[in-house]
């Protein structure tokens, strides 16, 4: 047994306002597991993507978060949860104007290829992106695949 709190976790650079990722403090072989508290705006990821490997279930404590899927945007509210399977497209949002605070697991814990996809001003349309460490390092930043533009800067 292994028990943490969220202040055994550190808090990640990304879209979110919180990322604490509880798999290692919890000691967690098979699985990844994440807390997240998103600020109005916010998401879970860092642009619309999906893992080649892993599923991914998301438990909403409190607030609501918008799904943008391939079928169209889905509502998850308070004690609700989503679940997505490998290879399905999608990014979850804080629409809202109230906090958002959720639980994210991935099985397996290693998500294998992630493909993510932003708009990029440069090309006029969502292109395939990497995420960077910015030369300050001070924020993460992502890059389109196709010209090398800047789509997002997340401290």
């Amino acid at each position: 047994m292994r028990k943490c709190s969220l202040d055994d976790a550190e808090t990640r650079m990304g879209p979110a306002a919180i990322k604490r990722p509880l798999t290692d403090p919890l000691g967690i072989e098979h699985a990844a597991l994440n807390y997240y508290e998103l600020a109005p705006g916010d998401a879970f990821g860092f642009g619309y993507h999906r893992h080649a490997d892993q599923e991914e279930v998301f438990y909403v404590q409190c607030g609501t978060v918008t799904f943008e899927t391939e079928d169209g945007s889905v509502t998850v509210s308070a004690e609700e949860a989503v679940r997505f399977g490998p290879g399905e497209w999608q990014v979850g949002r804080n629409e809202g104007e109230e906090r958002v605070v959720a639980l994210a697991m991935g099985v397996p814990r290693d998500a294998g290829e992630t493909e993510m996809r932003r708009e990029c001003h440069d090309c006029g349309e969502r292109t395939p992106n990497r995420i960077e460490f910015a030369d300050d390092r001070e924020a993460l930043v992502t890059l389109c695949t196709d010209c090398g533009a800047e789509t997002g800067r997340f401290t």
